[in-house]
């Protein structure tokens, strides 16, 4: 769309990269269903994914590509991850930042299989300290579940040094990855990471309907889709053969064949530069906000580390009502509301107000945040 200018890429990046949306089409010309058959549009599908699965691992430093299991989004392999792994009396520590796809399935299982959950609590701009979470580990805990950064106070969370504690209490460590994987720098392994959720729609410069869920090798969970996998088909059971135990049913190979594409950008453009760019853009959005009055600002403070999300309220002024406007009068695309994440905005004091969320993206432009800031000064002016 011409003449929009889009802030919403911690939903989904936009634009794509021209190469994902020539590999879709060239799917849909060229391939058939992979793993289902023996001819060669068949093969050439089950080649792509695999070349997919290949540039995944590079990625995040996966040894063994099949390792990483293809999902819908971050949320169907979060709960793959969280009931394929959690029994009954179990122990989980997790984050009061955490986004719904984590506390949904948990509180789920509160009531359905008797698992503890502790949520440790953040300070105002979304830390967390990491005594905390250790200080919350039971003996009967067997995950600790952590978002790698907000999205809705963009906070970013050391996970290495979790992963690293994790691994010295002998408890099994899940990550959000929704808002880095392809923006901030993650290696499964140096990071002690059991279990890594991913989409393909964000950072990863894909579409959606994409995403993966990345499993150690030494755990093996209770599959959440049962069905046809093209292999062990005269089995009864599910194969235990990995990534067949956890992909039933066809795979969205046009998605993944996009989604290919969009990892080789990624690293065609390194991790290190495109979260270079989206950093001084955000910065350069917080100091242009930081200068209009009746504005306040979530999450770490000017030049502190953070993705690329900034979000605030105006005095006065409902959040919804602000992204309409933007929308409607200055072409910006930017969401509002909760963002599916109320934990988060429980800690930040927005649980009555919700918030207007902006999100950088590696596409946005400088004069893209001048015109925002300009349209935000302007909505502010009918306030004051």
């Amino acid at each position: 769309m011409s003449g929009v200018i889009y802030l919403d890429n911690a939903a989904t990046t936009w634009p794509k990269p021209p190469a994902v949306m020539e590999a879709m089409q060239r799917s849909m010309l060229e391939l058939a269903n992979p793993g289902r058959g023996a001819h060669q549009m068949a093969v050439k599908a089950s080649r792509v994914m695999f070349e997919t699965r290949k540039n995944a691992a590079r990625l995040f430093g996966i040894h063994n590509p099949n390792d990483i299991s293809f999902a819908l989004n971050t949320t169907h392999a979060l709960n793959q991850a969280i009931m394929g792994f959690l029994k009954e009396g179990d122990h989980v520590v997790s984050t009061s930042i955490e986004h719904n796809s984590v506390r949904r399935p948990l509180e789920y299982l509160k009531r359905t299989r008797n698992v503890q959950v502790s949520y440790v609590a953040n300070n105002e701009p979304g830390e967390i300290k990491l005594n905390d979470i250790e200080q919350a580990i039971e003996d009967k805990t067997t995950l600790v579940i952590v978002n790698h950064s907000s999205n809705l106070l963009g906070t970013i969370m050391p996970v290495a040094e979790i992963g690293e504690m994790c691994r010295r209490k002998g408890v099994k460590l899940l990550v959000d990855a929704a808002q880095t994987a392809g923006v901030l720098p993650i290696q499964v392994e140096s990071m002690f990471i059991d279990m890594l959720a991913f989409p393909g729609h964000k950072g990863l410069m894909g579409p959606q309907g994409t995403g993966g869920l990345y499993l150690h090798p030494d755990l093996e969970l209770d599959p959440i889709l049962y069905g046809g996998t093209g292999s062990q088909s005269e089995e009864a059971d599910q194969p235990k053969v990995r990534p067949d135990r956890y992909e039933a049913g066809t795979q969205n190979a046009v998605g993944i064949a996009g989604l290919n594409e969009g990892i080789k950008f990624v690293m065609q453009e390194t991790v290190e530069k495109i979260h270079e760019k989206e950093w001084r853009l955000t910065q350069r959005l917080m100091v242009g906000l930081h200068e209009i009055e009746g504005i306040s600002l979530l999450g770490p403070q000017l030049g502190q580390n953070r993705t690329g999300i900034v979000a605030f309220n105006l005095r006065g002024a409902d959040s919804s009502e602000v992204a309409f406007i933007l929308d409607q009068s200055f072409q910006i695309a930017v969401r509002a509301g909760h963002h599916c994440t109320p934990l988060a905005h429980g800690s930040a004091g927005t649980l009555s107000t919700g918030a207007v969320r902006a999100s950088v993206g590696y596409f946005t432009k400088d004069e893209e945040i001048t015109a925002f800031i300009e349209a935000i000064k302007e909505i502010n002016s009918q306030y004051a």
